[in-house]
């Protein structure tokens, strides 16, 4: 019988070391998913570098206790399933989300961002982000922008001034 517990102590010690590590954590409920479904979200998120486990809920809510995540509990209720990701901030809501897009049956239970719980609706938000990269393309159209309009009034007084010397001669 220790044996058993030992093997349950252990696995909430890595379901806690897998808590305290992640930079983001999502919570599903994956009920009427299909083997097949389940089979390709765990591929997509692998892609990203974000490890997706099945744990008992009594397991995760030990663990969230020891690492002193509180208000998580709730959560832990039904087929549950996390996404941890150690390096990517959004990569698990990003994948989770565009798989919810096609699938209706996964459900976004919550999630752990920096250490802190967010909701659901937080969760979806952060995945419907566009990449990094894409914001950063944005940022630079958005400063590029007074200087283009700059160039063009500029341009456009040079023509102007240009059409009036040619109608003085």
């Amino acid at each position: 019988m220790s044996a058993i517990i030992e093997a349950k102590k252990q696995q909430v010690s890595t379901i806690k070391e897998q808590l305290e590590a992640s930079v983001s954590t999502v919570i599903v409920n994956y009920r009427g998913l299909t083997v097949a479904e389940v089979t390709d979200l765990r591929k997509q998120l692998r892609e990203a570098g974000v490890e997706y486990k099945v744990y008992k809920n009594t397991m995760l809510r030990r663990a969230a206790e020891e690492a002193g995540l509180e208000g998580l509990n709730e959560h832990f209720t039904g087929p549950t399933a996390v996404a941890f990701s150690t390096e990517d901030v959004v990569a698990p809501a990003k994948v989770i989300a565009g798989f919810a897009k096609e699938h209706d049956a996964i459900e976004v239970k919550a999630g752990i961002m920096d250490g802190k719980l967010i909701s659901a609706e937080e969760v979806n938000t952060v995945g419907t982000l566009p990449s990094h990269e894409g914001l950063v393309s944005m940022l630079l159209s958005v400063l590029q922008a007074p200087m283009r309009n700059f160039a063009y009034a500029v341009k456009a007084v040079g023509e102007e001034k240009e059409k009036s010397e040619e109608s003085a001669e």
